[in-house]
């Protein structure tokens, strides 16, 4: 019997001698052979002669070990489940919160923008606010999408030799209106030779754009954030610091885990949905990299170490934007097919604007119609659909005189790998989740070669 369990079992049994009866214990043992600790439980009973005194105890010894260890890790494991449960039910609170949050002032705007007398500049300004709260929201959605993508194995990098001060020029470019925004100064260090990196250049912006819009949210006013670029032998090392209200040493070495946050009840009103580190963690490994958080504590700022290895190649030339720009005013036929009408409607004049020649359809069957009638370069085709849905309405159009050479779009909501196969399979040639962005269509066509 282990020493510390000695005391508490001969009180026990002295007890159960001299009352009489029944006990029940619990103690552990070690073993000679291995030293392996085993839990018993023994049972006594006290047998007493005919004048009542104790005259002999009999007693059972039996080998709990296996279901105490079972009960432990039950324990452990109903423990994770109700932390899990509780992270659960608070990402879906803050969740509410951060999609409530973009909308207000979208609905503030467009009440504004009703008004009569309302002054040009304020309008603009007006717009210029809804675009911000939109892309927020897009990018909250988005993120969503990605970690659940990455969490199934089904999100794909493209990867390409790129210069790393392409990938951080970007993610700093998109972070500034937020850094400006919250009155903060942001120091970018780059070496001066060029550092190559094996990346998808999007994704491995999205994670320095996560960390840069990260350490600006948990910064006060007046803060101070800098990100530099070393190399360091056969690796690159971006660094993310700020001088912000920093990560308490318990927190840190889950601050990576999904939907964890600083502490909630210190900063609420910093928002966001504690996904934005998993995804950045995550985009890292698929580019063969790690990244660490460091922090010295509450109050004491935090930094982001990311490493990635270095590509030693040449860079290629980077094409010239003209043609970009050439296709956003040429002139495309284009049907858009949406039982939103507002969405299609919106969607349409947009590319009307850029040059385009557009016509809609609100139903799947209105827009094989329309199709047969319009012979359109470009159809922009909506899946869930009254009358016929979009994989049909898709095959029917492929069936008609010209169907073959349209180029079909299938814009939809849904954007899961699944998706994507069911809309190739019924005849789409790309695969957009909406909100799309119209340039993002237009640069598609260039890349097609469809011209009018």
């Amino acid at each position: 019997m282990l020493r510390e369990d000695l005391p508490e079992n001969e009180r026990i049994l002295e007890d159960t001698v001299r009352r009489g009866g029944h006990s029940c214990r619990e103690f552990r043992i070690r073993r000679r052979d291995d030293g392996a600790v085993r839990h018993i439980v023994s049972v006594e009973t006290v047998r007493t002669n005919a004048q009542g005194e104790t005259e002999w105890v009999v007693g059972t010894n039996l080998d709990v070990t296996e279901q105490k260890t079972a009960e432990i890790q039950l324990l452990k494991l109903s423990a994770d489940l109700s932390e899990v449960d509780r992270r659960k039910d608070e990402f879906l609170a803050t969740l509410a919160h951060e999609l409530r949050n973009p909308l207000a002032p979208i609905r503030n705007g467009l009440q504004l923008i009703k008004m009569t007398g309302v002054p040009a500049a304020s309008i603009e300004q007006t717009r210029a606010m809804m675009d911000r709260q939109l892309t927020h929201m897009v990018r909250l959605i988005d993120d969503l999408m990605d970690v659940s993508r990455i969490t199934r194995g089904q999100l794909a990098v493209h990867k390409e030799p790129v210069p790393l001060a392409a990938v951080v020029n970007s993610a700093v470019e998109a972070s500034r209106p937020l850094v400006e925004r919250m009155g903060q100064q942001l120091t970018v260090t780059l070496p001066q030779q060029a550092l190559m990196v094996d990346a998808d250049l999007t994704r491995l912006a999205q994670v320095f754009l996560n960390l840069l819009n990260n350490a600006a949210k948990y910064s006060d006013p007046g803060g101070h954030i800098q990100l530099n670029v070393e190399g360091h032998g056969s690796e690159v090392i971006v660094t993310v610091k700020d001088t912000g209200i920093g990560i308490a040493a318990d927190q840190l070495p889950r601050i990576f885990e999904m939907f964890t946050q600083v502490d909630r009840s210190l900063e609420l009103s910093r928002g966001g949905l504690g996904i934005g580190l998993t995804l950045a963690h995550r985009l890292v490994e698929l580019h063969g990299g790690r990244v660490e958080a460091m922090s010295e504590g509450l109050g004491k700022g935090s930094a982001f170490v990311v490493c990635l290895p270095l590509l030693v190649e040449a860079s290629k030339p980077q094409e010239s934007g003209a043609a970009v720009e050439h296709a956003l005013r040429s002139s495309f036929r284009i049907l858009v097919v949406d039982d939103n009408q507002d969405a299609a409607d919106s969607l349409a004049e947009m590319l009307k604007l850029m040059g385009n020649d557009t016509r809609t359809a609100y139903d799947g069957q209105a827009g094989v119609d329309v199709a047969g009638e319009f012979q359109p370069d470009v159809i922009l085709l909506d899946i869930g659909m009254p009358k016929l849905n979009g994989y049909d309405a898709c095959r029917r159009i492929r069936e008609q005189t010209g169907g073959q050479s349209v180029v079909l779009i299938a814009v939809t909501g849904w954007g899961q790998e699944d998706d994507r196969r069911r809309s190739q399979a019924a005849g789409f040639d790309h695969h957009m989740v909406k909100p799309v962005d119209p340039r993002a269509i237009m640069e598609l066509l260039v890349g097609l070669g469809v011209a009018p």
